[in-house]
């Protein structure tokens, strides 16, 4: 799933084509990409037709459309989601899923999905302009309500992994896999140590990195390692050419030459430097 950086460069490029702009008419393809919608497909086209984009928001990894009088179109990317921006001629993509007409004519938003993980959804918006429906989803380190020392004190009073509580978007959001394990790296810490037995100015460190590593990633349009992920002109992002842990098992550490190690962790592999993040005492190679 497209982690904080690929969505913030999908979302500024939403903002650029269909900010102010009127939906004439949406086409859905079949019921999958309205399965979140759970009055179906022809309910949700026809509520979207006549509605103003107002604006173009994003919490973490959720990306919304605002769509006036508290309503919001949540647009989930899932695993291989894209938005892209197309003339009204150009052909359908293999995989199209729905199409955005607008009132001025101009350019069409499809939401072209080949997985088919990612779809659309109302929801009702609270008094901050987020949908009710992510609610539980905590502010991520670039959003105006992020309060980074009470984000330390969550993962302190944790008794998990710290990487496990980094993923936890109810305590952080918009910290997926990829960027977990580079602002472990960069902060030397092992993501299977314990958030509690670490102490505040390094768990705070920890965020500091993961802050600035998305950072450096939505400068290079994101990280993209095959061509599912794209922005709105379907180009991708060259943030993997820049990455210091996440799949360089066997290369070298930039730091002190140790080779990448390569370990599961929650169904994913994780990727540390064994000499720069010692394993904690009594956890077994994986």
């Amino acid at each position: 799933m497209p982690e904080l950086p690929e969505v913030e460069v999908v979302r500024r490029g939403l903002e650029g084509h269909v900010l102010g702009r009127d939906i004439t008419s949406v086409e859905l393809r079949g019921a999958r990409v309205a399965r979140r919608h759970l009055p179906g497909p022809q309910d949700l086209a026809a509520r979207l037709a006549g509605r103003h984009v107002a604006a173009v928001r994003r919490r973490g990894k959720y990306l919304w459309l605002d769509l006036g009088d508290r309503l919001g179109l949540l647009l989930h990317l899932g695993m291989s989601g894209q938005l892209l921006v197309e003339d009204a001629g150009a052909p359908d993509e293999k995989h199209l899923h729905a199409r955005f007409r607008f009132a001025d004519g101009g350019p069409e938003l499809r939401f072209v999905d080949q997985r088919t993980f990612g779809g659309l959804a109302l929801s009702d918006l609270d008094d901050t302009g987020v949908p009710t429906a992510i609610a539980n989803i905590a502010p991520d380190p670039f959003d105006p309500g992020y309060d980074r020392a009470a984000v330390i004190r969550r993962i302190k009073a944790k008794d998990s992994a710290v990487k496990r509580v980094l993923l936890d978007q109810g305590v952080v959001s918009g910290i997926g896999n990829i960027y977990a394990d580079e602002a472990l790296w960069r902060a030397e810490v092992h993501g299977e140590r314990v958030s509690s037995a670490l102490t505040k100015p390094r768990i705070g460190a920890v965020l500091d990195h993961a802050t600035a590593v998305m950072a450096e990633a939505l400068g290079q349009g994101g990280t993209s390692f095959d061509a599912l992920y794209v922005n709105v002109n379907g180009a991708s992002g060259y943030f993997d050419r820049s990455l210091h842990a996440y799949g360089q098992a066997g290369r070298p550490c930039a730091r002190c030459g140790t080779p990448i190690r390569r370990e599961q962790f929650m169904n994913r592999s994780s990727f540390s430097c064994p000499r720069c993040q010692p394993r904690p005492r009594g956890l077994r190679p994986t």
